[in-house]
């Protein structure tokens, strides 16, 4: 791809980004500027061979399309770096503003960065961290600027990280909760299934990877066979077997319960976010 991709915020999520983008290829790494308030912490981002600078500014004159992935109620302090930090004129460069900032709405993007340029266009998405390895999910939601051309090459460039798919803003932020918050609630999954097995004399290694392997299974039947996932589970509980034991162990521990009001919890943990 032939525009410069930038990021403001080198966090966890960013990197998560870039590691799949770059793994499929589809980017040169010399076309990529990251941004962060010290040099630092972006060491795993010099040694995967990108552009590192202190100065939002840089990454605003010399990128086309720019990741926003610092905290939410930092978005204003960014937006003043950027403005302080500016190398050249660019008061109607055309550029095309990614914001991973959870909460924050598209209207209020647009009213942070209209200082930058007149000719700002603004997606917000939601990623999770599995993008790393191009197994991630993303959710955007453009504004009425963004065309479908910039949205094809939104989706082009994040498909290689895994799923990708466009949908209303009031969805985002509890589908986002879910794809984002979610691989949290996996792991802890995992760990606890790995524990069970511990707990009966396996060990702690073997355990580990054949519960996150069954997770991974577990996913992708749902995804390939498009089955509901009650019915797969119906197909793995004989009468009086093994499994529906086990099944019933889990309601009696309300682990449906559990996961509802953990999904709650996020959602409504965003929107706050976003109020302030």
């Amino acid at each position: 791809m032939s525009f410069n991709l930038g990021f403001i915020g080198g966090g966890n999520m960013s990197t998560a980004i870039v590691q799949g983008i770059l793994k499929k290829d589809s980017h040169s790494p010399s076309r990529i500027w990251v941004s962060g308030p010290r040099l630092n912490n972006l060491k795993q981002w010099s040694e995967l061979g990108t552009n590192i600078t202190t100065k939002n500014g840089e990454v605003f004159c010399n990128c086309d399309v720019i990741f926003l992935g610092v905290k939410p109620g930092m978005l204003y302090m960014a937006v003043n770096d950027c403005l302080k930090t500016l190398t050249t004129a660019v008061s109607c460069k055309k550029v095309l503003f990614v914001s991973m900032l959870a909460g924050i709405s598209i209207g209020e993007l647009q009213k942070a960065l209209i200082p930058l340029s007149k000719n700002v266009s603004v997606v917000r998405i939601m990623p999770n961290t599995p993008m790393t390895i191009g197994e991630g999910a993303c959710l955007y939601t453009p504004d009425e600027t963004v065309t479908e051309e910039q949205c094809i090459l939104l989706e082009r460039l994040l498909n290689g990280c895994g799923m990708c798919e466009k949908i209303p803003e009031t969805l985002m932020d509890s589908l986002g909760s879910l794809i984002g918050c979610g691989p949290a609630f996996m792991y802890i999954i995992i760990e606890a299934l790995a524990d069970g097995a511990v707990k009966q004399g396996v060990p702690r290694a073997q355990a580990l990877r054949f519960a996150a392997q069954m997770v991974a299974g577990s996913g992708k039947m749902v995804l390939q066979t498009g089955k509901h996932p009650g019915l797969l589970k119906d197909e793995v509980c004989s009468p009086g077997g093994s499994t529906i034991c086990g099944v019933a162990a889990l309601e009696e521990g309300k682990i449906r319960a559990a996961l509802i009001n953990a999904l709650e919890a996020s959602t409504l943990r965003t929107k706050e976010l976003g109020k302030k």
